[in-house]
């Protein structure tokens, strides 16, 4: 039987990739979906008071252009992930709606087996455990089936919530950072975990449409 020509799977293997969690599904972006993120940002992501992100892009949130710049910035991702360097910007779902962003990064994986992960939620979806399911679902995926030895990840000393989910995960500090931020200093607190002191959800996560990816990820073939 000949290819679908309509189907994307065969020559961008990460649009089959699909990570199921008890509430959540979390997907590669897409455009439609990008775009409906992008409405998302525009409802707020945090305070305007606070700024937990190391590179302050929604300082912009309310000039022209703002929501397109969140498009573009994924498109980016997309177009440069290849083995030696990737990050895949994972749109995370909850009943059909897009509620945020979960990335999972790395740079030459099959030599160093490391990633590192980054996330943000609508304002409206935070507070409900969402943010430590979604980064389960990356962590599974990283250390289960691709094989990863550490994960990393850092947050600013007063982002509380994201420093609990790494608490709740088993990460331990791996070192400190000063960054300008506002025009003040900023303390960056990174973190580190392994698989032997990684807290596992109680659920199991689904995977599907994984094995096309791995070339494309530089991901070792299965021991």
């Amino acid at each position: 039987m000949a290819p679908d020509p309509a189907d994307p799977v065969r020559h961008w293997p990460l649009a089959g990739l699909v990570l199921r969690t008890p509430r959540l599904v979390l997907r590669p972006d897409d455009d439609v979906g990008l775009a409906a993120l992008a409405d998302r940002a525009l409802d707020g992501v945090h305070p305007a008071e606070e700024m937990p992100f190391l590179e302050p892009w929604t300082d912009g949130a309310g000039t022209p252009g703002f929501a397109r710049g969140v498009m573009q910035y994924a498109w980016r991702c997309r177009a440069e992930v290849g083995p030696a360097r990737w990050s895949v910007n994972f749109l995370v779902r909850e009943g059909g709606r897009v509620l945020g962003m979960q990335t999972l990064a790395a740079t030459e994986f099959g030599i160093l087996r490391e990633v590192t992960t980054g996330s943000w939620l609508t304002r409206a979806a935070q507070g409900r455990g969402l943010g430590t399911e979604m980064r389960q679902a990356v962590i599974g995926l990283a250390f289960e089936r691709l094989g990863a030895h550490f994960a990393r990840t850092s947050a600013f000393a007063d982002n509380v919530a994201s420093r609990r989910v790494s608490d709740r995960l088993g990460y331990t500090p791996d070192g400190v950072e000063r960054h300008v931020r506002r025009g003040r200093p900023a303390l960056l607190l990174r973190s580190r975990l392994t698989p032997e002191a990684w807290r596992r959800p109680e659920w199991t996560l689904g995977v599907a449409g994984l094995g096309p990816c791995r070339e494309l990820l530089g991901v070792p073939p299965p021991d």
